[in-house]
């Protein structure tokens, strides 16, 4: 495991962990969506360099 794949991942869960809060808040829906799509994006880049499918 590479530093950038950790970084990528606990990048992603602490966003994820914002779209959570976010929810929990009533905030605007596009505002959970964007955070939501960022944290997905970070998440799979993470993995993706872990398997070694992206570098």
């Amino acid at each position: 495991m590479t530093g950038l794949s950790t970084v990528l991942i606990v990048v992603g869960l602490f966003l994820a962990g914002g779209v959570y809060s976010f929810a929990r808040q009533k905030m605007p829906k596009g505002v959970v969506v964007l955070l939501a799509v960022a944290s997905g994006m970070c998440l799979l880049a993470g993995v993706l360099r872990i398997q070694g499918i992206w570098e």
